[in-house]
């Protein structure tokens, strides 16, 4: 079943406005997870949950949001950023997501705001028009 990215954006934003109990103005796809939506880490079982439910899919552990299999590598961590090793697996685990900005600054604590509702909407269109 192929839908348009416009189609995989709108049943989305009814997952995340379900989950998040946000309006459906805020879910925008540069809206982040955690700081624009206000996501917990625990929403984030949710949300992979109401996702495999809305477009018949299964979402594997730590392939929509892979950081904590990167986070807790000290072999890809250096002084709070990720090291040259850490963003080429990171670029590996998540080419849904756009790392330009991030790659730029590498910091740990910024990866959090890689998780939005483009990378999400990248995610599913990938997942439900492959052949």
């Amino acid at each position: 079943m192929t839908m348009s990215r416009d189609e995989v954006f709108q049943k989305v934003q009814g997952v995340l406005v379900d989950a998040l109990g946000v309006d459906d103005d805020e879910v925008t796809p540069e809206a982040t997870l955690m700081g624009d939506l206000g996501a917990e880490s625990i929403d984030f079982l949710d949300i992979v949950f109401r996702l495999e439910k809305a477009f018949g899919m299964k979402v594997p552990r730590d392939e929509l949001f892979p950081a904590e299999g990167i986070l807790n590598n000290p072999e890809l961590i250096s002084n709070g950023k990720l090291t040259d090793k850490g963003l080429s697996e990171l670029r590996q685990r998540v080419p849904h997501m756009d790392l330009t900005e991030f790659e730029k600054d590498p910091n740990i604590n910024k990866i959090v705001d890689l998780f939005t509702v483009n990378a999400i909407v990248n995610y599913v269109a990938g997942k439900v028009n492959a052949t």
